[in-house]
């Protein structure tokens, strides 16, 4: 054949043939996709700050190694209350013709998903203190850390966000730690990341695979199944509360010898942990934990019980049904949102 001996011929027919299945692979596609998806009903749009610090996260490379796909198998439950949809990422458009940061998937789980972390951890202060070196409240991470979105400063101005830097972590350096505006930024960004609840009467996308349950194991022999107060505790409030209960000073409280944990009248410490808390000026805002991760009476009860009898902690235990009318009460007596 004389194509193969023109070299001409050859590599016009090679890129009609690349160009042809580019087009019928990819854009075709994308652009089905982009006009048949449309946000879900409560997706919320990035505003300016959001937006600059979804660019930071972009530029610094994060989704190297977090994914933002929670998958319909099993083990992605601990990511988010469903597996993605293509809906989630309608509002996730090219920036230029020429800058593909329209979604921000990822393909690497170094670190974890981050779907739904604005829900699991929305405070504002656990993430810059994570940012400026993950090891301060999680010691066992590899994450790197990122002082670069901070300034160390003599005397904190008015309108600067301390962090709360424990001074081994200073290397030396004598001062205040204060986030700068991409800090600030990208912290926005990443309170930002919830997924939206489906529209109701919409049912909801089933994970695949599913383990079979120690629960499901106890009641069918008859056994009220005992929650484990310590894996509650280690998912919801030892980011913060650090695992010897101690807290982190300047940002966390500790509740080993906490008077609200040892109090036997617990109805403080459940709408603490139902409504969260902004009473103290040394203190951190805490989110509503209990709230916001959807927690039982069941799993309220056990994380309670665990902080009230760890680290040399030795109060009264609450029941299921006291935490039960708690819980009412809290919820009756919540700030309106």
């Amino acid at each position: 054949m004389s194509i193969f001996h023109d070299h001409k011929k050859l590599f016009t027919a090679a890129s009609l043939l690349f160009g042809t299945l580019t087009l019928f692979v990819a854009v075709i596609p994308s652009l089905y996709n982009q006009k048949n998806s449309v946000p879900l009903y409560g997706a919320i749009p990035l505003t300016e700050a959001q937006e600059a610090g979804r660019q930071i996260y972009i530029s610094n490379g994060c989704v190297g190694c977090h994914t933002q796909q929670v998958r319909n198998v099993d083990m992605d439950k601990t990511w988010g209350k469903r597996p993605g949809i293509a809906a989630d990422y309608a509002l996730s458009t090219r920036k230029s013709i020429w800058q593909n940061a329209g979604t921000l998937m990822g393909t690497e789980r170094t670190g974890p998903d981050l779907t739904n972390i604005g829900e699991r951890q929305p405070s504002q202060d656990w993430h810059l203190v994570h940012l400026y070196n993950p090891r301060i409240v999680t010691p066992q991470s590899i994450m790197a850390p990122y002082p670069w979105l901070f300034e160390v400063k003599d005397k904190a101005a008015k309108g600067d966000i301390k962090v709360a830097v424990p001074e081994a972590f200073m290397k030396g350096q004598k001062g205040i730690v204060v986030a700068t505006l991409d800090g600030l930024n990208l912290v926005a960004y990443l309170q930002s990341l919830k997924q939206v609840k489906l529209p109701d009467g919409t049912p909801d996308p089933k994970f695949l695979y599913k383990k079979e349950k120690k629960e499901a194991m106890a009641s069918a022999a008859g056994v009220e199944p005992e929650l484990n107060g310590s894996d509650l505790y280690a998912a919801n409030c030892m980011a913060c509360h650090q695992q010897n209960g101690e807290g982190l000073a300047g940002a966390f409280p500790p509740l080993k010898g906490s008077k609200v944990v040892l109090n036997d009248d617990s109805e403080i410490m459940v709408a603490i942990i139902m409504n969260g808390y902004n009473a103290q000026e040394q203190y951190g805002v805490m989110p509503a934990v209990g709230t916001n991760a959807g927690l039982s009476a069941e799993e309220v009860a056990a994380i309670m019980n665990h902080e009230k009898t760890s680290w040399g902690n030795n109060a009264k235990k609450v029941t299921v049904e006291q935490v039960k009318k708690l819980m009412e009460l809290a919820k009756a007596t919540a700030p309106v949102q």
